[in-house]
């Protein structure tokens, strides 16, 4: 959280102001980019994740950073860039629930609408797979196939490593 400087009064008509510097605080790591041969390596495992899984199960995927940002997508009518943004903060969401709730590690978000699923899955400490379905879909043939795109990434970015 930013610290402010000010005293907002509703009378005063002053808005807070916030101090320079940095808002993250110290020891906080923030990833850095994938380099160029990450998302190459990504970018054919999804690819190859694409031809291999049931179409029907799964209509779209998606890899991220834990920061937000695409590393690769192969989607229809979805804002990629909004999605990882949204992918990311549910993962930290997560993260946290599952903390307080004593229940050990998150390893998925799912979210289910009237016109199909989706679900957010940690790859490693700084990739994140989101992997969606249509309305015919059921919980279980997503979860399925879902997980199996999961494992053909995690061994893709291993090979890589």
């Amino acid at each position: 959280m930013s610290e402010v400087t000010g005293r907002a009064s509703a009378d005063s008509g002053v808005l807070p102001m916030r101090k320079r510097g940095s808002a993250l605080p110290i020891g906080l790591a923030v990833a850095p980019p994938p380099d160029d041969a990450g998302k190459k390596t990504v970018t054919e495992a999804l690819q190859e994740i694409r031809d291999r899984i049931d179409p029907v199960a799964i209509s779209g995927v998606l890899a991220a950073t834990r920061d937000g940002l695409v590393l690769c997508a192969h989607t229809r009518d979805i804002e990629n860039e909004s999605v990882a943004a949204m992918a990311a903060a549910a993962a930290g969401l997560a993260a946290q629930f599952i903390a307080r709730a004593s229940v050990g590690d998150p390893r998925v978000v799912f979210f289910e609408g009237d016109a199909g699923q989706v679900g957010v899955f940690s790859v490693d400490p700084d990739t994140l797979l989101v992997v969606f379905s249509e309305r015919n879909t059921t919980m279980g043939m997503f979860n399925v196939a879902a997980k199996q795109a999961l494992a053909l990434l995690q061994q893709a970015i291993a090979g890589q490593r």
